[in-house]
Formats: C-alpha cells, structure tokens, sequence
C-alpha cells in the first residue's frame, strides 16, 4: 500500500469520524457523492485541456519551434551554468527543460529536468548538490511563464470567461521569483560554497 493511498484511507476515516461525532452522518453520505461527481466533471475538462496544450506543444516540437527558443536560450544557459554547459547533452536537456517552463508545460519539462539534474550531479562531487544543481532547482521552482497553459486550462475548466487574462501578473511575478530565486541561490553560493 502506497503513501498516498494510506493517506486517503485516514482522510476518509477522519471524515467519517467527525461527521459521526456532530451529527451530520447522515450528509456525510451526499457530499461524497456531489463531491466524487464533481471531481470526475473537473478532472474531465481540466485533462481534456491539458491533453490540447500538450497536443500544441508537439506540434511545436515537430515544427522546430521549441528547438528554435532552446537555441535562444543557450548562451543565457551557458552564463548560467558554466561547467554543465560543456556537455553537449546536459546543456540539451537543460535547454528543453527551460523551454517548456516558459510554455507552462511543467509536466514536459519534468523528464528533461530530472535528466539535466542526473547528468549534473555525476559532474560534481558525490552525494553533494553543487552550485549549478541548486541553480536548476531554483529555476524549476521559480520558473518564468510566458504562456501558463496549466493555470489557464484549470481556469477554463472552472468557467473563466478568459482563462490567460492573467498574463501580465504571471509574467509580472514568475520574472520577480526567478529574480529572487537567482539572487538568493548567488547569496547563498557565496556564505556556504558547498
């Protein structure tokens, strides 16, 4: 038995509990079906709009679109990580991995940030996070959004009538967390350099 489903078994054993101890066992029974009911609705849509801004983003790839931003975004890279950038493959996987961020498509970039990460951490000392590890876990974490399909996906499948009328502020605020991401990663590279 997984954590997670450990989890959900004791969320529903807690909520089973509670609603025995004030009384509302018996609504206990309608919320969880309501609730399951609009789990499915929302899982539904929301899947639904991530599987077409998967779809654009293929069409992307094959197009040469998303190799063209990973080119631009290989000397900024290169600056950024110095030693990692020396490897062909790395600084590959470093660049999809930022460009997909910047399209919103965090679940694309996932597998070219772990092997970016993989690839790094054999370059530095084992069973350290050098500098350049910490510093893609700060972009990752921070990430600059030109285009947030997820948000905008998951704000569609609750009814916004214009789901990326949050751009600006997205744009606005993923660029001041990755400011604040690299400046405190500089901080603190120089008062513990390892």
């Amino acid at each position: 038995m997984n954590k997670l489903s450990i989890f959900v078994a004791a969320a529903l054993g807690i909520s089973i509990v509670f609603g025995i101890l004030s009384g509302n066992y018996l609504n206990l029974g309608s919320a969880s079906l309501e609730g399951a009911g609009a789990a499915a609705e929302f899982v539904l849509s929301a899947g639904g709009l991530i599987c077409l801004w998967s779809g654009v983003l293929n069409v992307m790839r094959r197009a040469g679109l998303t190799d063209a931003l990973a080119r631009l975004l290989r000397p900024i890279l290169r600056r950024l990580f110095p030693a990692a950038s020396r490897d062909g493959e790395t600084l590959a996987a470093l660049s999809a991995n930022v460009s997909a961020n910047l399209l919103g498509l965090g679940n694309a970039a996932t597998p070219m940030g772990i092997k970016a990460a993989q690839r790094m951490a054999r370059l530095g000392e084992p069973g350290v996070a050098g500098r350049e590890l910490c510093l893609l876990v700060v972009l990752n974490t921070a990430s600059i959004q030109l285009l947030p399909t997820t948000v905008a996906a998951l704000r569609a499948a609750e009814g916004a009538a214009l789901p990326f009328d949050i751009l600006p502020a997205v744009w606005l605020c993923s660029a001041g967390s990755v400011c604040a991401g690299l400046l405190a990663a500089g901080i603190l590279g120089r008062v513990w350099p390892r």
